[in-house]
Formats: C-alpha cells, sequence, structure tokens
C-alpha cells in the first residue's frame, strides 16, 4: 500500500509575506511623494526676497542632535522588532515605549525650532523658502505623529493579550515606517541642514 502524503500552505506565512510586501510597496509610494517635495524644496530654497535664509534659522548642532534621536529611535524599534519575532512581550513593549518618548522629543525640539520662525514674525506665508521649508519638515513631522498614534494603537493589545499573529504583522510593519522615517530624515539633515549653513 502506498501512502501520500499531503502538503498544507503556510498561511501564517503567506499573509505576513503578502502583508510586508504591500507595506514595502506603500513605503516606496510615500517616499517618492516626499522625494517630490523635496525637489520642490532645493528649487526653491534660494527664493527668500531678502527675508530669512537657512543659514539664519538652522542650527546644525540642534539639528544633528534632532538626527541622532531619529537614529536612536530606529534602532530601538529595530531592537524592538528583535524581541518581537522572539514573542518577548516585555522586550517588545519596552523597546517601543522608548521609541515613543524618543518620537516625543524630537517633535518637541521640531515645534521648538518652529516657535522661533513664527517669533522672528516669519510664517510659511512668507516666502517661498520657508513655504517649502514648513512644507518639508511638516510632513516629516506628521509622519512621526502618524507613527507615535499608530504605536499607541498597536501596542494597547499586546499588552493586554501578548504577541499574536496578528500583531506581529502590524509591529513589524510599524517598525519598518520608523526606520523609512528615519532614512528619509537622514536625507533632510544631509541635503537641507548642512547643505544649508555652508
Amino acid at each position: 500500500m502506498s501512502h501520500t502524503h499531503e502538503t498544507y500552505p503556510d498561511t501564517h506565512h503567506d499573509s505576513y509575506s503578502k502583508t510586508t510586501f504591500g507595506f514595502w510597496v506603500y513605503l516606496l509610494t510615500d517616499f517618492m511623494f516626499l522625494a517630490t517635495i523635496f525637489a520642490s524644496y532645493i528649487v526653491l530654497c534660494k527664493n527668500t526676497f531678502g527675508g530669512l535664509t537657512p543659514r539664519d534659522i538652522f542650527s546644525l548642532p540642534y539639528a544633528t542632535i534632532q538626527t541622532l534621536l531619529m537614529l536612536c529611535a530606529a534602532f530601538t524599534s529595530g531592537l524592538a522588532g528583535a524581541y518581537l519575532h522572539r514573542r518577548s512581550k516585555g522586550g517588545t513593549l519596552f523597546f517601543f515605549f522608548l521609541t515613543f518618548l524618543i518620537g516625543l522629543v524630537f517633535l518637541g525640539m521640531m515645534g521648538h525650532e518652529f516657535s522661533h520662525i513664527f517669533a522672528a514674525g516669519y510664517s510659511w506665508k512668507s516666502t517661498a523658502f520657508l513655504s517649502m521649508y514648513f512644507t518639508l519638515i511638516g510632513m516629516i513631522g506628521l509622519h512621526v505623529i502618524i507613527g507615535l498614534l499608530w504605536m499607541i494603537i498597536l501596542i494597547i493589545p499586546v499588552f493586554k493579550q501578548g504577541i499574536t499573529a496578528v500583531s506581529l504583522k502590524r509591529l513589524t510593519c510599524l517598525r519598518m515606517f520608523w526606520q523609512f522615517i528615519n532614512f528619509v530624515w537622514v536625507l533632510i539633515f544631509t541635503f537641507v541642514y548642512v547643505l544649508g549653513v555652508i
């Protein structure tokens, strides 16, 4: 008598792969959108019309601290992802919590930077340069806010139920999102802040 062994598809792995692939497609689309804003900034950053210039408002040490914060957020979110795949609830929650705190500090520094420009009597309406500056940096701030709110939404079920197949997929996408924000910010730091003051 011959025996046949049936193989069954790993639906969990297939679902995980499709989710991460779909999220990579989203990140690529988002990058193209941000690249369009970035290109517009590069074209218009010289149009100051006698107002504030990049050298007037950019502080390289300040932006460096912001960049270090983003690198730390990428590192802690990466560690959270590592503990996530080990199904370690404590490690996952701890490192995502650190990422959350770092994100809050980053937003606070961004708001402080904006407030100095407003205090000087300028806004996004003043010049083409400031318009694109607020748009570009503001979009990064919006991404950070979305990342923080998304983190709260996803962490609550993990805190209550532990790590499930669903939370694994969703938190993996969240980790990818934070890595993406970090990558974009490093580009902005290099081509907007560093080149803007030299």
